[in-house]
């Protein structure tokens, strides 16, 4: 109930944000074409995600549940402070599973759609590659073990998300204090630039203080610019689903040996062999945002 009260309150938040910014762009007649384009492909991808990640997320539930009653000899009593040490637990998970997301190429298959706009506003916070809950529900599960409740658990990564909802956009500013310890619209305006300095930075979901202390922290400085860092600007919402997918399979099938296929599987998305890098110039063709 809980997870749910944030969700609805996070989403509202979004759309009143999501408001303002179409009203900004209508007064300043600088709603184009290409804009609304790009948000229909973002909304689009809740087509697939909704569907495989219910099955994802209530496969996950059931999991958690069948490991708690069957392995964990201990669970803690679900109160106020095991809910927030849970919560807190999440975020930290949630750190990792997107700095995973970002370094292995097939996780990256997912989460590149995410960071295929070139935009930034609310729209882009709900643009999803349909497997992304399957890296999550695998690096939660470990919480469980511990003796976290499984419902605590499934209500944290809830939250987590609903919460990035809101600071996908240009609308708002700096926060001032805020800014030393939350994950803001600043900062992850930060995370979905392709400029040099901005890539692999800001993976934090609610707290940027993990950034800090695994050293992936960049403050804002001038305008990121959005999107992957090939040339991906296509607003087909089929192209948007499946966008690192043609590349990932060329890879696959020209695969040389067992160990390069395994590299162009789970190395990181820019890994290319030591002979082909040596004699051909990188073109990032499947670097990342």
């Amino acid at each position: 109930d809980i997870a749910i009260s944030v969700e609805e309150i996070f989403f509202l938040v979004g759309i009143a944000i999501l408001a303002i910014e179409l009203l900004k762009l209508l007064t300043q007649r600088e709603m184009k074409g290409k804009t609304l384009l790009d948000m229909f492909a973002s909304f689009s991808t809740q087509l697939p995600s909704i569907l495989i990640e219910t099955l994802v997320f209530g496969a996950a539930l059931v999991g958690y549940q069948y490991l708690a009653e069957h392995y964990v000899t201990w669970t803690l009593s679900l109160d106020v402070w095991t809910f927030a040490l849970t919560l807190l637990a999440c975020d930290f998970v949630y750190y990792w599973e997107h700095r995973l997301a970002h370094e292995i190429r097939l996780a990256w298959t997912q989460h590149a759609v995410h960071h295929s706009s070139r935009f930034m506003n609310i729209s882009v916070a709900v643009r999803f590659g349909p497997f992304e809950g399957v890296l999550s529900a695998i690096l939660h599960t470990p919480l469980v073990l511990l003796g976290l409740p499984p419902e605590a658990v499934a209500a944290g990564i809830l939250i987590v998300l609903a919460y990035q909802v809101w600071i996908h956009t240009e609308t708002i500013g700096r926060l001032g204090v805020l800014e030393s310890f939350l994950n803001t619209p600043s900062h992850h305006r930060v995370h979905h630039g392709c400029d040099e300095k901005y890539l692999d930075r800001n993976y934090g979901g609610v707290l940027i203080v993990w950034d800090k202390l695994f050293g992936t922290f960049q403050v804002e400085e001038e305008t990121p610019r959005y999107g992957l860092k090939r040339d991906f600007n296509s607003v087909n919402p089929l192209l948007v689903w499946v966008s690192e997918l043609p590349g990932l399979f060329r890879d696959v099938v020209s695969a040389r040996s067992l160990r390069e296929l395994g590299m162009r599987l789970f190395a990181h998305p820019s890994w290319e062999p030591e002979q082909q890098a040596a004699s051909t110039p990188r073109t990032n063709e499947v670097q990342k945002a």
